[in-house]
């Protein structure tokens, strides 16, 4: 069966391929809608004459009109381009803003955090949504979802991360549609008493309700997180600690509600309902009921972005289960996704949730059947375990490349965890929203209560087992675009390979595979050919580093501080060894002399040149008398400093018009290869 036989799976392709032009040119509404509009036109026209679906020229001009889609659709669902946006209106340095709490975020050490929709400023209408932060109170409490609020505050761009290869929460939060944050204390906003509810905000009361009832219960603290985060969407409650191991054990995806948790409901309401299908229309009720029951779970969960986009998806596959053609399912699948990039956002095309539910879920429907023509077990017991272990492996081989771009680890006895929770997976969340309901009405039996919590335990007992057998965990791989899409070169090559061996598919996957291992020769010869030296920047601390080749050389104050910034630089870079140094008071970098100025202030005799200083642990210096000193020609300050003394260096240095570089604001500084 070749998946680009199926015109819907065509469709969405080239829609994909219209949001990632759009994304690439940036471009305005106008142009992608006038280019649109044209090939709309163009194609009505060649359909008049030909009347042939099947011509080049209608082939040509289609492609176009679904290329200019996706860009039209990717241009307008950038809030910056709609001329309600606050960026578009003129704004004073503080503005007085009409906020309106969207979604509530983890909080940190310091804030609570939201995000918050734009309802207007100063009195004027306006758009858009800002990262909320606001510092924490003891004796305040956290603002809900549809809380709106009047701040007096100042816009702050969220800045990109400052050293090389760390992760972007910039831009992380662009594909989301927010480009700037505010930081409010509790007596720089008024709280509206009577905020206009939302749906968003009664799901999110629901859930609020539901968590408060269950607390109430008797679960342990543990349990009670992994059942938040499993059957209501809220990780809040759950420890760091249970986090990782999940994370580590290769079962992270049990605590997202996604496509896997719709999925399994979806089968659970198959069987159930199955009685209804023997009513006159019966198939249509039972469809029309799982659906309905599958929003309401949406909304007792609180209607995330990533459990919409699941549930929209799963109720385009309880269609094609109605159809009762499994040919179909490929169809439904590419409809779904090219209604929920059209319709609901093309930014969610970006989202690594997006991304891995589909590919899941693609290389179950394609893999898994596949899977099962190699191996019949006869024994019903085994059967089962061979079903579950290739849905396990066929969703894998999915979301690997993904997985390893994103997270660059592999858990190597993912099977082990997922073999022993999926099969179980449906009866938790099943007796879960049980358990809910029964709290609900106050009539939860204790001896049930205890025997959900012992559940949830061997669960959690499991999944830390196989996050501690560290020699299963590959960490640090690296993996970057190019490998994501070679690897699915490769699984697309493979699957035909071992269905029907012969000689094209198999020279094909022949091809594939070499091309991938000639990408990776190439990236560790450029790694080879490296040599550069960097100032990394760390508060309170000071880090730099010095490559060559697949060396790297650690200089740093405190070496375990350095190992959090150095790990992202040494997956990227494909660095083998590391070794770690005290740092010195002075480098020779190339043909530049670089003194290091620590907290004594002390620096050497008139005699000696500088040709850079890094100023570092906040020293009391003159920074003019030292620079007649020394005759340096720039200054580089990192986080270590005081930001006062900062401020005081950078006027100096602006004074005498020397460069002046702070990796607080510019980001780790890289000395130039000449020097």
């Amino acid at each position: 069966m070749k998946l680009l036989d199926f015109i819907p799976i065509k469709f969405t392709i080239l829609l994909v391929c219209g949001i990632l032009i759009g994304f690439m040119l940036e471009l305005q509404p106008l142009f992608p809608m006038l280019f649109t509009g044209i090939a709309g036109l163009s194609l009505g026209i060649v359909f008049r004459w030909h009347k042939n679906r099947e011509s080049i020229a209608f082939g040509l001009v289609m492609l176009a009109v679904l290329l200019g889609m996706g860009a039209t659709a990717y241009s307008l669902s950038q809030p910056a381009n709609h001329a309600s946006h606050y960026s578009r209106q003129t704004l004073n340095t503080v503005e007085n803003w009409h906020l309106k709490i969207r979604e509530v975020l983890k909080a940190n050490s310091y804030s609570d955090r939201y995000i918050a929709t734009v309802q207007g400023v100063d009195g004027r209408y306006a758009s858009g949504k800002f990262l909320l932060n606001i510092r924490k109170d003891s004796v305040a409490h956290p603002l809900r979802v549809d809380d709106e609020l009047i701040a007096l505050a100042v816009v702050e761009k969220v800045l990109p991360p400052l050293n090389p290869y760390q992760f972007s929460y910039k831009n992380y939060l662009e594909v989301l549609g927010i480009y700037d944050q505010l930081r409010l204390t509790r007596d720089e906003f008024i709280q509206q008493p009577h905020p206009s509810p939302t749906v968003f905000g009664l799901a999110a009361r629901l859930r609020e309700h539901i968590l408060t009832s269950l607390k109430g219960e008797g679960f342990g603290q543990q349990e009670l997180g992994v059942m938040s985060a499993l059957l209501l969407g809220d990780r809040n409650e759950i420890s760091t600690e249970t986090y990782t191991h999940y994370k580590d054990a290769g079962a992270v995806h049990i605590l997202a509600l996604s496509g896997l948790h719709i999925g399994i409901l979806l089968l659970l309401l198959q069987f159930l309902l199955q009685p209804l299908s023997r009513l006159p229309h019966g198939k249509t009720i039972k469809l029309g009921t799982i659906v309905v029951l599958l929003w309401g779970f949406a909304c007792m969960a609180g209607l995330s972005a990533s459990l919409i986009r699941a549930v929209t998806m799963f109720s385009f596959v309880a269609y094609a289960l109605y159809l009762d053609r499994p040919a179909n399912t490929f169809n439904i699948l590419a409809l779904s996704m090219f209604f929920i990039l059209l319709l609901f956002s093309p930014m969610l095309l970006f989202h690594v949730g997006f991304q891995m539910s589909y590919a899941a879920v693609f290389a179950i429907v394609w893999i898994y059947p596949r899977m099962q023509k190699f191996w019949r077990p006869q024994k019903g017991l085994l059967r089962k375990v061979w079903q579950l272990l290739s849905v396990s492996l066929a969703a894998q081989l999915g979301v690997v490349p993904i997985s390893l771009y994103y997270f660059h680890q592999f858990p190597g006895l993912f099977f082990v965890s997922n073999i022993v929770i999926i099969p179980f997976l449906g009866v938790v969340l099943g007796l879960g929203i049980g358990v809910i309901a029964l709290s609900l009405l106050g009539i939860l039996p204790h001896l049930l209560m205890v025997l959900y919590n012992a559940i949830i335990h061997a669960m959690n007992a499991v999944v830390g087992w196989v996050a501690l057998q560290e020699a299963f965990l590959f960490r640090d791989i690296p993996f970057d675009r190019v490998q994501v899409l070679l690897a699915f070169g490769i699984l697309l090559a493979l699957i035909p390979a071992l269905s029907r061996p012969a000689f094209k598919p198999i020279a094909l996957l022949m091809l594939a595979v070499i091309t991938f291992q000639a990408w990776v020769v190439h990236q560790v010869s450029e790694t080879r050919d490296t040599k550069k030296t960097l100032l990394m920047h760390q508060a309170a601390h000071t880090v730099m580093i010095r490559q060559q080749g697949a060396s790297l050389r650690v200089l740093a104050t405190d070496r375990a501080v350095a190992d959090l910034i150095v790990t992202d630089y040494k997956v990227a870079q494909r660095i083998r060894g590391i070794t770690y140094e005290e740092l010195q008071n002075s480098y020779r970098i190339g043909a530049v002399n670089l003194l290091i100025v620590d907290s004594l202030g002390i620096y050497p005799p008139p005699v000696y040149k500088a040709d850079m200083v890094l100023l570092t642990q906040s020293p009391k210096i003159n920074l003019a008398r030292f620079l007649d000193s020394v005759q340096a020609a720039g200054v580089l300050a990192d986080g270590s400093n005081y930001p006062s003394y900062v401020e005081r260096w950078k006027r100096t240095c602006a004074e005498r018009k020397l460069p002046f570089h702070y990796t607080g604001e510019k980001g780790a500084y890289e000395f130039r290869s000449g020097d």
